[in-house]
């Protein structure tokens, strides 16, 4: 099925976040002349600001759309064309990637760790080869900072033995941040512990590093406290030094983009029931300008800039009535979704009930499709905190007495229950789940041990605490 532009355009707004959507209403401000900024909502006239009666809620914040447009474009024969005949003149979808496109361009990038690894690398005394040859390591480093290559395959491309090929990676494990190059956690770490200076515990780290790291993740102090001969304060000190070193030394360069969130949609509670209210402050309160309108009007006006003069103001017709469209979904959607989740709002995680977008489409009225597009990217500020408007949609378990439970609030349980254990003796999978049976939800042992990855909660041997 091939959709109509303006409907590709529709639907984009309304998944675009909204300093996204912002910046593309700007952009399409500045090719479509007939589409003015009011820059005082205030002084718009009554007429212009007041929208039909179901689309109220859209104008909450003082979006303004000028109604009169539908009365302007009827008086033209052609208007009731531009919708049945798949509105061939107006932007296609290219302008939308277009202005897609400006935004991306318009965002600095960040350097890359291969970036910063090839400038030290020019700044070395290496030949010609062998700088060819680093470049393929450099290229073997991943975002973590570790070397992956496979040994075998780099001397058999570059044709050097394997200790030329360590000779030119020690090298680059020279090179800033400390530990990159490094083709292991031990490696890496003992790295950036040989730039360590002037700490007494530098010794006792080394050997920690090297033979012990396993006993250091399972928290084995009794072990490590015999193997470095050591009591627990002096262990303390050890430990503190090994996790002052960066075990991901790329990190600090890896491509990750500023997000900016912006709450679109906020909560307000009105007479003893909670609302949802869309913020429009971050849009530019667009009307159709007057100017143009009146030159389609004057006989003055040959009939060539009329015909432009027409399509552009369709064009930016189409435009404020998908952002009302846009607005209005989000809103409605919203609004069912905090219906569903008022417990929440009143007591917190424990209260999330389960939710599904085709559950929240049924009862809007509208496709599951569209729920998803209306909630991706978006967030929603409410009692509670700022949330992603998705994370109110999961799915979630019956108890015994027919209750359902969201599977986040069930996390949440599990996470109390191993935040208040006793570290000596912590809880088994077995035990979360009888305790969860008490308070009237059934949870399969596979399904806690599920829950216990995603929270990245260890199992309960590696919990215990001697």
């Amino acid at each position: 099925m091939t959709l109509a532009p303006q409907l590709r355009q529709s639907l984009e707004m309304l998944q675009m976040p909204v300093l996204e959507l912002r910046a593309a209403i700007i952009k399409e401000m500045e090719v479509n002349p007939t589409i003015e900024d009011v820059s005082n909502p205030a002084e718009v006239t009554l007429s212009e600001a007041m929208p039909e009666k179901d689309e109220q809620h859209a104008t909450d914040n003082g979006l303004d759309f000028d109604p009169d447009v539908d009365a302007i474009l009827a008086q033209d024969d052609e208007w009731r064309d531009y919708f049945l005949q798949g509105m061939e003149n107006a932007p296609s979808c290219e302008d939308a990637e277009e202005r897609r496109q400006y935004l991306f361009d318009s965002i600095r990038q960040k350097k890359s760790l291969q970036d910063h690894l090839m400038e030290q690398l020019a700044l070395t005394d290496l030949d010609e080869e062998d700088r060819e040859l680093a470049l393929m390591l450099i290229g073997n480093v991943n975002d973590d900072g570790y070397f992956t290559g496979s040994l075998p395959d780099i001397t058999m491309i570059s044709g050097r033995d394997e200790n030329h090929v360590l000779g030119i990676l020690k090298v680059i494990q020279a090179f800033d941040p400390p530990g990159v190059g490094a083709r292991t956690l031990r490696e890496c770490l003992l790295q950036q512990l040989a730039m360590v200076e002037d700490s007494p515990w530098e010794d006792e780290a080394r050997l920690l590093i090297d033979q012990h790291l396993e006993r250091l993740a399972a928290h084995d102090e009794k072990f490590l406290c015999k193997a470095l001969a050591l009591n627990r304060d002096e262990l303390e000190h050890v430990v503190a030094l090994v996790k002052s070193l960066n075990p991901r030394p790329g990190r600090a360069f890896a491509d990750q983009k500023t997000e900016y969130v912006e709450p679109e949609v906020f909560v307000a509670l009105e007479k003893g029931r909670y609302v949802a209210k869309v913020d429009n402050d971050h849009l530019p309160h667009i009307h159709i300008s007057r100017h143009y309108r009146k030159l389609l009007e004057d006989k003055s006006v040959n009939a060539e800039t009329k015909s432009y003069i027409r399509e552009r103001i369709r064009a930016g017709a189409f435009l404020i009535r998908s952002i009302y469209q846009r607005q209005e979904t989000i809103r409605k959607i919203a609004q069912e979704i905090i219906d569903n989740q008022t417990e929440f709002l009143n007591r917190g995680i424990a209260g999330l009930r389960p939710m599904t977008m085709a559950e929240v489409a049924r009862k809007v009225g509208v496709h599951e499709t569209t729920v998803s597009r209306t909630v991706a990217n978006k967030y929603m500020r409410t009692p509670r905190g700022v949330f992603e408007m998705k994370y109110f949609f999961n799915p979630g378990l019956k108890g015994r007495d027919g209750t359902s439970f969201s599977n986040r609030s069930v996390q949440d349980l599990i996470k109390r229950m191993v935040e208040s254990e006793d570290p000596t003796d912590p809880l088994s999978d077995q035990t979360i789940g009888e305790k969860l049976s008490g308070q009237g939800v059934t949870v399969a042992r596979r399904t806690i041990a599920k829950y216990r990855g995603i929270l990245k909660i260890p199992p309960s041997h590696e919990r215990r605490r001697s």
